[in-house]
């Protein structure tokens, strides 16, 4: 049994976070909303409380019982988690006079508590909170504190239980990482030993207990998700595993070709469908986003629903979600949100009577990476930047036609072929070009011509969630432009996107 962590979500924008450092540990965790915490086994080791954007004052306040887990598992309080803690047992919490938010500088008071071990005497933490606990229940021991806040940290005598009014998960709580690992480590005695290695023995072995002789049909994007799910599915089934590749008209130039054939060396049982006609036909004279996205999700099940129906005796559908979408799709508040459409193939399972396998819903996108590469699938293939589900529909601004379809995959092509060949491509989380619903005046030889702009794009992230802009070197970003505007019929104009995401989002539809 995989010994865990269980991370009792109170709808901090954190969450996620606490849940990627543990498992840097090589450590499992699991995220679940304090309404819907499973029932505990064996397997947990220890269980963190997270923050909330609520108070722990409001009458609507998130509440859950502790009384099987507090005093019996070791348990870490995080922000909301500590104040939780420290309010429903006793003690007082009220409004800081001011905000707490941002850097400050806590002090040890106990050196020789088992969460403070090894940290320095002074270091700077991140604080997020407009409450404050400002008496604590009898039995909890303060063990740290900043100028502006006595109870930074505390510990419950008699108990493995803490609570820490500041965020150790994020970058800029400078010693959070060695307290996250004394807790996870040091008091929950975790081995460290959830490796991308055994991640794939484990999951061959229960896919293979889970499908039997089943078939199962997959529908491949080309990404990194549906390719390291199909890989997995094929270890565990082999023959029995179908897998549908279809081309919307809408990828980047050559792709098609390119990733069906990357996808046969390795083995896979793909069959490759061009159904660009159908795809840009339906889209001709739409310029709406999200009547875009309709159209293209609509017709991806219908194409993939009539090649799915070829295949006799399949009784399962593979798809690539991975944990972010499982997370979201059960926020605290109780109301489910659909993962986003390209994740997955809306209304299938129920049309066809088909029950859903998911390899992946358990990794985030850097653990993916990771199983991939264990299983020696090509770098080429796993470190390829994501790419939206509806492809260049949604960087096309405006209209869609085959003309604007050849222009941006030549753009792309050559944006994508220089980040390779200077080294930027592996530095860049995201990259793609915009053609833009402008066009503008310029001048090529004697002529003065009226043609059409592009964006170049490329972000820094983790995750997707928030991203920065890239520094591309000047002379990288003009020879892009030079070799852009001379090599590709109908630009005149390129333009980069320096804004990061908030505010802006990563793809412009």
């Amino acid at each position: 049994m995989t010994e865990k962590i269980l991370i009792i979500d109170f709808g901090s924008q954190y969450t996620q976070l606490i849940a990627r450092r543990i498992r840097e540990m090589q450590v499992y965790c699991e995220i679940h909303p304090f309404n819907n915490v499973p029932a505990l086994d064996e397997s947990v080791r220890g269980v963190v409380l997270s923050g909330s954007p609520r108070s722990v004052r409001d009458a609507e306040a998130p509440r859950i019982v502790l009384d099987n887990i507090k005093g019996k598992l070791p348990l870490l309080g995080v922000c909301y988690g500590a104040q939780y803690l420290a309010h429903f047992y006793g003690g007082k919490v009220e409004a800081s006079p001011s905000r707490e938010y941002g850097r400050a500088r806590m002090q040890v008071v106990k050196a020789d508590d088992a969460l403070m071990k090894g940290l320095s005497r002074e270091s700077q933490v991140w604080m997020s909170h407009g409450d404050t606990i400002t008496t604590i229940p009898e039995g909890y021991n303060i063990i740290a504190s900043t100028e502006d806040v006595p109870v930074a940290a505390y510990h419950i005598s008699g108990e493995q239980t803490w609570g820490i009014q500041f965020h150790p998960e994020v970058y800029h709580s400078e010693e959070g990482k060695q307290m996250l690992e004394n807790f996870v480590v040091g008091i929950c005695g975790c081995s460290c030993s959830w490796t991308a290695d055994s991640f794939v023995e484990s999951t061959v072995k229960e896919l293979k207990a889970q499908l039997g002789d089943d078939k199962v049909v997959l529908g491949l994007s080309g990404g990194v998700d549906s390719s390291v799910a199909a890989v997995l599915l094929h270890k565990a089934i082999g023959e029995n595993l179908y897998c549908i590749f279809v081309d919307s008209g809408l990828l980047r130039k050559n792709e098609f070709e390119e990733v069906l054939e990357s996808y046969r060396g390795m083995g896979l049982n793909v069959k490759g469908v061009d159904a660009s006609d159908k795809f840009l036909g339906d889209l001709a004279g739409v310029s709406d986003p999200e009547t875009k996205r309709k159209i293209i999700g609509r017709d991806f099940v219908e194409v993939f629903e009539a090649e799915a129906k070829r295949l006799e005796g399949v009784k399962w559908l593979g798809q690539g979600t991975i944990y972010p979408d499982v997370v979201e799709s059960a926020k605290v508040n109780g109301t489910a949100v659909v993962i986003k459409s390209h994740h997955n193939v809306g209304g299938l399972p129920e049309k066809m009577g088909l029950k859903i396998v998911e390899p992946l819903r358990l990794l985030f996108k850097d653990e993916v990476r990771r199983v991939g590469r264990s299983m020696g699938m090509s770098e080429r293939l796993i470190g390829r930047h994501p790419f939206p589900g509806p492809g260049l529909a949604i960087r096309i601004l405006g209209d869609i036609t085959r003309e604007k379809v050849e222009i941006l995959q030549n753009v792309d092509k050559i944006y994508i072929d220089i980040l390779r060949e200077t080294g930027w491509y592996d530095k860049i989380w995201q990259a793609g070009a915009i053609l833009l619903p402008v066009q503008s005046v310029g001048v090529m030889g004697d002529e003065r011509t009226y043609e059409r702009c592009v964006a170049l794009r490329a972000v820094q992230s983790t995750d997707g969630m928030t991203a920065d802009w890239v520094h591309i070197p000047y002379e990288i970003l003009a020879r892009l432009s030079n070799e852009i505007i001379n090599k590709v019929r109908g630009v005149n104009r390129v333009v980069y996107d320096i804004s990061s995401k908030p505010p802006a989002t990563i793809e412009w539809e």
